[in-house]
């Protein structure tokens, strides 16, 4: 799955779609919206690199923060969401992890979550990843096409 079929799927199922970004930097809603007809499907993207800004922004409680980390299953859900109410989207995808180049929050290098919230649903998938920073980062968006892809499907 490619930018470009998930453009075509979206647009024929009618959704809409949105992301919270943290480690892939804005990457995902990048290569999104590089295709014609995006504005169709693609509400816009929260990129909360930033530990403040998930609070700030997605208001995500510091106690959970601290109780988790942002490089968590739980992060993930809750930026996914938080997205989905915020950007008033179908679906949102969210992104938190750890792209390296060192060690974060005690999680390895290619740790990473990718969270997808639909409808009343939200489901957390973790994945560890290798290669460069760079590399790492186009992994998580192609494997969160795969992932859109599939539940868009299973639940249209």
């Amino acid at each position: 799955m490619d930018s470009v079929s998930i453009n075509k799927l979206f647009r024929e199922k009618g959704r809409t779609l949105g992301s919270v970004e943290s480690f892939t930097g804005g990457g995902f809603a990048k290569d999104v919206t590089s295709i014609s007809g995006a504005s169709h499907f693609f509400k816009g993207a929260f990129v909360t690199y930033a530990t403040e800004e998930k609070a700030r922004i997605l208001g995500i409680p510091y106690s959970d923060i601290d109780k988790y980390g942002v490089v968590s299953q739980e992060i993930a859900g809750m930026m996914a969401s938080r997205g989905k109410v915020l950007l008033n989207v179908d679906y949102c995808v969210s992104f938190t992890g750890n792209a390296g180049p060192s060690a974060m929050e005690n999680k390895p290098v290619g740790e990473i979550y990718i969270g997808v919230a639909y409808y009343d649903h939200c489901s957390v998938f973790a994945y560890h990843l290798d290669g460069s920073r760079e590399e790492i980062q186009k992994q998580a968006i192609l494997i969160a096409y795969d992932l859109l892809e599939k539940l868009i499907t299973e639940n249209n």
